[in-house]
């Protein structure tokens, strides 16, 4: 099991003691899936991510890999204990707000 590219630079960008305890560090795989070249049913993703937000919901790095994902919008994996698809439902403020914004500065 490796750790992705997107997951290593989030350990490098949180603070040491987080970065220390960060729950994906344990088993990167429980929140990133299995590599290209396995399978994994609908069934077993749904039971891998349910196990990975159970992780999350304990994970003292939680709020600033959530800061992340919401940057950096991963398109697979278990972040802060959402789902890649759950996160980019997400809108950030600044693009729900832009247009009120700039509506009431004309």
């Amino acid at each position: 099991m490796t750790s992705t590219p997107a997951r290593l630079r989030l350990i490098d960008e949180l603070p040491e003691e987080q970065a220390d305890d960060a729950g994906c560090t344990a088993d990167p795989q429980l929140h990133t899936g299995p590599d290209l070249f396995e399978e994994e049913t609908p069934e077993d993703r749904a039971a891998r991510e349910d196990v990975a937000k159970a992780v999350c919901a304990a994970c003292p790095a939680r709020l600033g890999c959530l800061a992340y994902a919401l940057r950096v919008r991963p398109q697979v994996g278990v972040w802060a204990g959402y789902t890649a698809a759950e996160l980019r439902k997400v809108t950030p403020l600044t693009e729900t707000s832009a247009p009120a914004v700039a509506s009431q500065a004309a």
